[in-house]
């Protein structure tokens, strides 16, 4: 697809419309952010192909420098490794020289499901290298070659099945939502890889039967290491960690920040309907409503495992799962890992012309403290890094961590 200079005026012209009308950071600098269009306007317009003007509109979307903001064709052939095929990568130095390992690996997601271990040094993607700082991309609907290296020096040869995406404005895979496993005697593991869905009627029932799975244990582990985060589904896990109906946080738009708010009487949302056919009543009652909420917990009463519950963290742990993460941190679950992405705004997807979409953060999040996570995110309460030598060697040193702290005679639920 080519652009000429039309389309091109068009396209840009509607992003900075956009930007000025529905983007909302409560400390963006609007003035520096024109600057930089007015220094980036003619070289977007003259740049030689439509996969270069695409490019660089990117990184001056990605020059906002919140989370959501990003720039794409519908076409969603540059999506992130976190997104396109389940896995996320860790910068490691072996040898001298940086490397990408594959770190967090989700069960059903592209590369697990071509055979791709955590621990698997990337050597290639489509034929061509790939190495730090770059972060390699991937066309989501296409078969994506791929070479990794093992620990024991075999390189093999993968061929990963992406999905084409469910929805074009936010093109990603869906791996497994929920696993979970009893690593040692009494105690659970709860993985939530990711919260589709805006509502998260299915991941409320997945988390449901994990619990229920897991009701003999007496301490548990809940894994977000990974999970970008997604829709309101996060909620049920909340729920899981009080037996009480705490409220959780709250989003702010543009307008209610400029006008003024009490807290207390945001509109609330406090309960993940059972069946889809409850998504109606719900849809009248927030659709055309101002859309700063209150969340609060689904009371869904005492658990075994209250009291001793820890929650694994990495920085690729965003969004809708560190929210999980800042509410724990009201004594309800010890934190281990390290500190989270810093990705918590609420965002919308625009489309623009000729395929294009424009996603802008919309809303800001605060925890029920006040807390605005964006830029931030949220600091473990044991911090426990990552080793190229455990990575390779297929040791998980942040779930150990979990498992010894819960070991741990102080530790009674």
């Amino acid at each position: 697809m080519e652009l000429d200079r039309r389309a091109r005026e068009q396209i840009l012209a509607k992003v900075i419309r956009l930007v000025e009308e529905k983007f909302f950071d409560p400390h963006f600098d609007f003035a520096r952010w024109r600057a930089s269009v007015a220094e980036k306007t003619e070289q977007l317009l003259t740049c030689a192909t439509a996969d270069e003007f695409e490019r660089q509109l990117h990184d001056l979307v990605a020059a906002l420098r919140v989370s959501h903001a990003s720039f794409f064709h519908q076409s969603a052939n540059r999506v992130p490794s976190r997104l396109a095929i389940g896995a996320t990568l860790h910068k490691c130095t072996t040898d001298g020289a940086a490397v990408w390992v594959f770190q967090d690996v989700h069960e059903g997601g592209p590369a697990a499901s071509a055979g791709v271990r955590r621990g698997d040094m990337l050597v290639s993607v489509n034929g061509g290298p790939a190495k730090p700082p770059e972060a390699p991309t991937f066309a989501m609907g296409t078969t994506v070659p791929l070479t990794v290296r093992r620990s024991d020096g075999r390189t093999l040869d993968f061929s990963l099945e992406i999905p084409a995406p469910r929805t074009r404005k936010l093109p990603y895979c869906e791996p497994r939502i929920v696993s979970h496993s009893i690593p040692r005697p009494g105690i659970g593991l709860l993985k939530a890889s990711v919260f589709p869905g805006a509502i998260g009627i299915d991941v409320a029932r997945a988390l449901d039967a994990a619990v229920s799975d897991l009701r003999q244990c007496r301490r548990l582990v809940v894994d977000l290491r990974g999970n970008p985060g997604g829709g309101i589904g996060g909620l049920r896990l909340m729920s899981y960690l009080t037996p009480a109906k705490l409220p959780v946080g709250y989003s702010l738009t543009r307008r209610r920040a400029a006008a003024g708010f009490d807290k207390d009487s945001l509109r609330k949302f406090g309960r993940i309907p059972a069946s889809k056919w409850e998504l109606v009543p719900l849809a009248l009652r927030f659709a055309f409503a101002e859309k700063s909420i209150l969340l609060v917990t689904e009371g869904l009463g005492p658990q075994p495992f209250h009291g001793a519950v820890a929650i694994l963290v990495n920085e690729h742990t965003a969004s809708a799962s560190e929210m999980i993460a800042a509410f724990a941190e009201n004594h309800l679950a010890t934190i281990i890992g390290t500190r989270t992405a810093g990705r918590l705004l609420s965002a919308e997807s625009f489309k623009l012309p000729h395929g294009y979409v424009l996603s802008l953060p919309v809303g800001a999040y605060y925890t029920w403290q006040g807390r605005l996570l964006e830029g931030s995110g949220v600091t473990p309460d044991v911090e426990v890094d990552l080793s190229y030598d455990a990575l390779t060697q297929g040791v998980d040193t942040q779930l150990n961590a979990a498992l010894d702290f819960l070991e741990r005679p102080s530790v009674q639920a």
